[in-house]
């Protein structure tokens, strides 16, 4: 018999993608939540295997809200893993590698490797790699019914390119000796001068 332990999992070393975990984020109803895009390789098949069995025991376990008018779970039913070769064809983090859209109501707990917490927003971003644990659930709305994936605790692995379009520094700027910052201020200045000859 299932019960709700077969719901919950520890996602390892996914790439957070969309990470709004620092500050909720208003969602097209007007409900505020935190969430981030979990991407997981499509190479990472045992994951992938224990994924698939947590969604099936929270279709069975949740079964009165997602079965049609013939008491039956629809084969389409609307579940959080997705294909990012087809549903994020244009974004290159998602190539050959399908994803999780895990939200929460209240905010994740952020830690590091020795589970001490992150108090450094700008250590966990879109981008990085992360442990997160997650619990699959049924839900049924006006709009609908499916799995849904609930966004636990995050634990940062490792860092990784950052998402989203934003530079470091470092690649948009060179270090500046005291000499130049002072030439260039001064042309600055010549140049304010002109534009109020």
């Amino acid at each position: 018999m299932m019960n709700m332990n077969d719901t919950k999992l520890t996602l390892k070393n996914v790439r957070l993608s969309y990470a709004n975990i620092w500050e909720p984020k208003e969602t097209p109803n007007g409900d505020l939540k935190y969430g981030a895009s979990l991407i997981i390789p499509k190479t990472d098949k045992k994951q992938i295997a224990e994924i698939k069995r947590a969604i099936e025991a929270a279709k069975n376990i949740g079964k009165s809200k997602v079965v049609n008018k013939n008491g039956k779970i629809p084969p389409n039913l609307k579940v959080p893993l997705r294909d990012g070769d087809t549903d994020r064809f244009d974004d290159d983090a998602y190539e050959g590698c399908y994803f999780i859209n895990a939200n929460s109501n209240t905010a994740p707990k952020i830690v590091d490797r020795k589970i001490k917490p992150i108090l450094d927003r700008s250590a966990v971003y879109s981008g990085c790699y992360a442990n997160v644990s997650v619990t699959f659930y049924a839900y049924k709305t006006d709009a609908g019914s499916g799995i849904a994936a609930g966004l636990g605790n995050i634990q940062k692995v490792k860092d990784g390119e950052p998402l989203g379009g934003a530079s470091n520094p470092e690649d948009d700027f060179e270090v500046l000796d005291d000499d130049e910052f002072e030439t260039e201020f001064a042309n600055t200045d010549d140049e304010d001068e002109d534009m109020f000859e």
